[in-house]
């Protein structure tokens, strides 16, 4: 989302990954004041409410369908619905120019749809605990339509809560808020994996004798620890920013009226195809393909629906091109076709190794035999600890190797401590090992992580900040996490081993791209400079 101010005078684009802008540094006692900044707390807590819902979708709820008996095939594609954090830019620019009735009055722009999001999220979370996935198919497909839902408002909350860091503070202070929001998200990830998971047992749950009832009343809770980010909502200011320029009557109806047009046409071709082909055989890689195949028809009729009706004039054919097609043109223009098709490529494919491996680990933990509460200790609360330390770790080497260097050894370490797994595949239950193996997995994910942050950020245009973040942190999980969903196929074709191997060279690729991607930016730089 471009803030308001950017659009009328257009801002500087970012330096780059190869950039280097001195700046005085500040004492360590400024530093730590700063901490104590009100706005550093209220990015802590929304951070916490951006955290929790992840893992209610990607992670906590494959444990629970399994413990329901839904065949481990059915269980990683639900890590679909998390997809709705891979196509939040497309309705990013929605966030950011479309008022809200009586709410954007009451709170302003960007708490009117943070309050929004978040009881989008807990209207999500309450469904998902009403349905009980044993029930039979209908309250299966039930569980499923909720979790998108919760995909969507989450990824919402992200789009929001971005735009409202970028517009609080200067650039300067963004540092401190981001380090604030990271931890507050990894709060909200410890207590969505780690604190379901033990209330589930708690309240009595187990995959030898599963209890809807305790599921239901861990979920519930979840959805009140919710109350968090909606009373940092309500408490803290607007930002304030230049009032955007006024649109005509109706001109905000009409573009969300093309956008909900393009959807429904998503969801037409995307369901139909279900509908009228039958489920393809051929193993894992040829569903895959036929899938690929699938999501690029849906996304052409999707396009082709909302061009047309620009077209034919429904809206503005100036406002939908502000809307959705200037910043990309931005970042091509500003890297040149080559180098921005091969930052494309780098983003898309960066986390590739860590994110198929994530979708099916817990599944493969219960598989080796380790109980609810081993998992919740040493992968939900353990494990993010280890994660913060290598986020630390990575955003003070990329400090002082570069971001390119470390993004280089963070692509090496994911898919390096892949292999880890294999061990514990062939250990079966045993604590130490894994204990060893979440430390350097977690570890390489947390650099990787902070790396890859830097590098995104360093991509953007300070005019299309919020819109090309959306853009950026999208394409990074769109293939992975739909290659994902298909990471069941393949353990079952494959065998634990085989898959953890596979992962492990999927990072392969991604190293040659880094290197090319240095090479070109350094190039760039040289006729820039």
């Amino acid at each position: 989302m471009t803030p308001p101010a950017a659009s009328s005078v257009a801002a500087p684009a970012s330096p780059g990954p190869v950039s280097d802008t001195r700046r005085p540094r500040p004492s360590w006692r400024e530093t730590l004041r700063t901490l104590w900044d009100r706005r550093v707390l209220s990015l802590l807590f929304l951070g916490f409410s951006a955290g929790l819902p992840l893992l209610l979708i990607f992670s906590s709820l494959s444990l629970w369908l399994v413990e329901a008996g839904v065949e481990r095939r059915a269980v990683t594609f639900f890590s679909w619905a998390a997809l709705g954090y891979s196509f939040k830019f497309i309705w990013a620019p929605l966030v950011d120019r479309l008022p809200l009735p009586l709410l954007t009055a009451w709170l302003g722009r960007r708490r009117a749809y943070m309050l929004l999001a978040q009881l989008g999220v807990v209207v999500a979370i309450v469904g998902m605990a009403s349905t009980d996935p044993a029930a039979g198919q209908a309250s299966l497909t039930a569980m499923a339509l909720f979790a998108v839902l919760l995909g969507f408002m989450s990824a919402t909350q992200d789009i929001v809560i971005d735009a409202y860091r970028i517009e609080i503070a200067p650039p300067e202070q963004q540092g401190v808020l981001s380090s604030a929001y990271i931890a507050g998200y990894r709060l909200g990830m410890i207590t969505a994996g780690a604190g379901a998971l033990f209330l589930a047992a708690h309240w009595g749950s187990a995959r030898e004798s599963y209890q809807y009832e305790a599921w239901q009343q861990a979920y519930l809770v979840m959805a009140l620890a919710m109350g968090v980010g909606i009373a940092t909502t309500l408490l803290v200011r607007e930002p304030q920013v230049a009032p955007r320029e006024r649109q005509p009557s109706g001109a905000h109806a009409r573009l969300l009226a093309v956008f909900l047009c393009a959807v429904l046409a998503f969801v037409g071709v995307f369901w139909g195809w279900g509908q009228l082909l039958p489920p393809t055989g051929g193993g894992p890689l040829l569903g895959l393909l036929a899938e690929a195949l699938r999501m690029a028809l849906s996304l052409a009729a999707a396009f082709g629906i909302g061009a047309g009706l620009v077209r034919l004039g429904l809206a503005s054919r100036d406002q939908a091109r502000e809307t959705w097609v200037m910043p990309v043109l931005d970042f091509f223009r500003r890297y040149g076709a080559r180098t921005a098709w091969l930052l494309l490529a780098l983003v898309g494919l960066y986390r590739i190794s860590d994110i198929v491996l994530g979708v099916i680990s817990n599944v493969f933990y219960q598989d080796m035999g380790f109980s609810k509460t081993e998992i919740a200790y040493a992968v939900k609360t353990y494990g993010v600890v280890i994660s913060i330390v290598g986020g630390f770790l990575g955003g003070l080497l990329a400090t002082r190797l570069g971001v390119m260097r470390s993004l280089f050894w963070g692509a090496v370490l994911a898919a390096a401590t892949n292999l880890g797994f294999v061990a514990l595949a062939f250990a079966g239950h045993d604590l130490t090992l894994m204990y060893a193996v979440v430390s350097a997995d977690n570890l390489a994910a947390g650099f990787a992580s902070a790396a890859f942050i830097a590098f995104l950020s360093s991509l953007t245009n300070v005019s299309f900040t919020a819109v090309q973040y959306a853009i950026f942190s999208s394409l990074m999980t769109l293939l992975p996490k739909t290659l994902g969903g298909y990471s069941g196929g393949m353990v079952d074709a494959l065998g634990y081993p085989g898959f953890f191997v596979l992962t492990a060279l999927m990072g392969v690729p991604v190293l040659l791209l880094v290197l090319l991607a240095g090479r070109r930016l350094e190039i760039r730089e040289q006729k820039t400079g």
